[in-house]
Formats: structure tokens, sequence, C-alpha cells
């Protein structure tokens, strides 16, 4: 990236205040700096994740087995969690909370098992993944490992064969994850006979990186889920169910938009989705102290041939083009919506306004407690069942199309 002179600094300043009068107030070199990183941060791969969470003890004599830690709002948080160790080269699957030691700061949850590694007193770090590792291996459901050719080379994965092979379901997992994040879905569709798409995307570690390497929060990433759905396709699908975490939410919102293989996609599942960057933006810059002025610049930088330059983008991102509230008339398929009114990363707010917008196509299924795109964490057995139910039901586009006969005629 050429360096930035403090005169190219000043252009950019005006160009942004005189765009939006509420930036008046960003001046200088600095303010663009704090706007250009914050915006970076946004769209950059995270390579590394901290731990954050600390086991003082284990029993594995117990009954059940036991693991302790210590107190704070994550290892107490309900539910069952995955635990990462051993610099991420472990992992465990932690359930419900058994005691708490308010003396000693402690708290004693269920150990469920030990996937990988050898767990003991240590750093840790908590993780909405129960399930790790492939399909064979972590939910004892066979799999096949294949590659699915997008525009930047192959992406890998998971095919978990069910039924007649005619309904398939394509898992999109969300920013920084992996496919483990999708895995809890793949039980209940392998019950109702369908073949669960486990899919990566650009920039994935194990899959092609775009050139740029950055995030295109959805705008990019749809045509590697466009692919995945032809994939499916050429293997026999007659029928496709989309389902996104968070950012993959995104994807899928702009994959019915974009792609022509839409019409095959009968209904859709959401997690904790992102129905509107800029909200979400606006509110990562709040929690993390970055002033509202400087927030602001950052998203307009994002969208701009100039913040192209200062991000490290291949191309600016259109932004508005994530507001699915402002676009709700556009939607045309079913949506069952899952969303924690806790999230403390993605607002449910913009999920609440369209599910009001449109309440023709959007099941809202409201949580409460838990944290980003954990609400199976925190109640598996109504996730399960209500998506259960949902993908059960009779397919949509019959009653849609038996309509248009009708309308024809």
């Amino acid at each position: 990236m050429p360096p930035v002179t403090n005169r190219g600094a000043a252009r950019i300043v005006a160009a942004a205040t005189s765009v939006v009068g509420g930036l008046a107030a960003v001046t200088g070199l600095a303010s663009v700096g704090a706007a250009s990183y914050f915006a970076r941060r946004v769209v950059t791969p995270e390579s590394e994740r901290p731990d954050d969470a600390l086991v003082t003890a284990l029993d594995r004599a117990a009954d059940p087995p036991t693991v302790t830690f210590r107190a704070d709002e994550w290892s107490t948080a309900p539910g069952r969690y995955g635990l990462w160790f051993a610099a991420d080269t472990g992992h465990a699957r932690i359930g419900d909370v058994l005691s708490r030691d308010d003396d000693r700061g402690e708290v004693t949850r269920e150990l469920h098992g030990v996937d990988q590694g050898d767990l003991a007193p240590g750093p840790a770090r908590w993780s909405g993944y129960y399930f790790s590792g492939p399909p064979d291996r972590s939910l004892g459901l066979d799999h096949e490992n294949v590659r699915i050719a997008g525009e930047l080379g192959d992406n890998p994965a998971w095919v978990v064969p069910a039924g007649d092979g005619e309904r398939w379901a394509v898992l999109v997992h969300g920013r920084g994850a992996t496919r483990e994040e999708t895995l809890r879905a793949v039980p209940v569709l392998h019950e109702l006979g369908i073949t669960a798409l486990v899919v990566s995307y650009r920039n994935d570690t194990d899959a092609p990186a775009s050139l740029d390497g950055r995030y295109g929060l959805g705008l990019h990433e749809w045509r590697d889920v466009d692919a995945a759905m032809a994939y499916a396709v050429g293997r026999g699908a007659q029928e496709l169910i989309l389902f996104g975490w968070s950012m993959g939410g995104a994807i899928v919102l702009q994959t019915l938009e974009q792609s022509r293989g839409s019409d095959r996609v009968s209904r859709v599942v959401l997690d904790g989705p992102v129905v509107d960057w800029a909200d979400v933006i606006r509110h990562q810059a709040a929690i993390n102290r970055v002033p509202r002025p400087v927030g602001a610049l950052g998203q307009m930088l994002l969208g701009g041939k100039v913040g192209r330059h200062l991000i490290g983008l291949h191309e600016p991102l259109e932004i508005g083009l994530t507001h699915w509230v402002a676009r709700a008339d556009e939607l045309r398929h079913p949506i069952l919506l899952i969303h924690s009114q806790d999230d403390g990363f993605v607002p449910y707010g913009p999920s609440a306004a369209l599910a009001s917008a449109r309440p023709d196509l959007v099941t809202y299924a409201r949580w409460e407690v838990a944290e980003h795109c954990r609400e199976w964490n925190t109640d598996p057995q109504r996730w399960e069942r209500l998506v259960h139910d949902y993908c059960a039901g009779p397919d949509p586009r019959a009653g849609r199309e038996a309509l248009a006969a009708a309308t024809r005629q």
C-alpha cells in the first residue's frame, strides 16, 4: 500500500465531511488512520484467538466426570459448549453447571468427553463448537470429503448423505468460524432424510484466498455458496435448504438475491444473522470505544474508492446492499430466523425488524441469555425441535407454483 501524505489525508477527510455532515469533527491524519484500522479489523480474517478460560481441576472418577473453572461470565453460562485447550490442539465437550463455590471463585461443570488431546488444569478457550472434527468422528455419521470448484479454486466441503438424495441442505458458517460451527444442524437433517453439504468459502483457512485476503461481508462469498448449490444439484438435489450463521446469514441473503439457482431453495434457516452490516459496525464501534465519527468514517471508507487503498480491498463494499430491513420487500423465500436478545456481537434488533416487516415470510424465534450463535448451546432441544418442524413441513414452493398456475389460467 503506498504511503499516505498529510495532504492526501486532508483531501480524504475533506471529502468525507462534505458527504456526511456528522463527520465534521473528524479531522487530521490520526482520525483517518483510526478509521482505516477499525475498518480493516471488520474485513480481515482473524488468525489467532486468545484463551478466555482457566481450568483449575478435573475429576474423571466422579459420576458424572467434572471439570472446574475459574468463575466468569463464560464459565457460568447455561448450556453445553466446546472447550479448546493446548493452543487449540485439544478439544473437550462441556455440559451444564453442577455447582458453584463463590468463596473460591470457581464453578464446576459436567465433562461430557474429550475428543482430542489431554485435558489438564491450565488456560483454555470457550467455543460454541460442541462438536469438533469431521462428521464421522464428531457425530458418528458417514461423510464424504469433497472439493467444490469455485471461481477462486476448490473449496473443501463435507457431504453427509441421507434419504433419497433429493433434498439437500447447504450449511454456511460465520465470520472467523469454521465448518464445525454448523455441525449442530446435521443430526436433525439426517433424521429428516436431508443430505447435509457443509461448505467452506474464500479466505477460510482451508479454502482459496481472495485477491485482497479480505472478507466481502457476503457481497463476494455468495458466489462460493452458489457453486455449492450447483454441486448439490449436480448430485441429484431437487430441493435446497440454506442455513446461515452470523455472517453466513449475510452470505445466504445475498445468495438468495444473486444466485440463478435460488428457485430451488424451498426455505432458509438463519441463526444470529447479520441482517444489516451498518448496524453491526456501529455496534462494534460502540463496544470497542471507537468514537462515533471515526466509526462512521470507517464504514464509509469500506465503500469508497479512496478507502479501498487504505483498507486493502480489491473493490469497494456497498454496505447498503446488506440492509435487508430496507430491502425486505425483495425477499421471496420463507425464513426461520433464530436470534438471541443477549447477542453481544450482532444485535438482534434488525432481525426483529425484518420479522416485523415480512411476517408473511419470516418466522422469528427469539432466544434469551444466549450469546452470539449460541442459541443451540443454551437450549439444544428447543433449537432442534424448531428446525426439525420447519424443515419437515411441505415444500412451500408447491403452494407458490399452484398459485402461479391458477393465476395464469
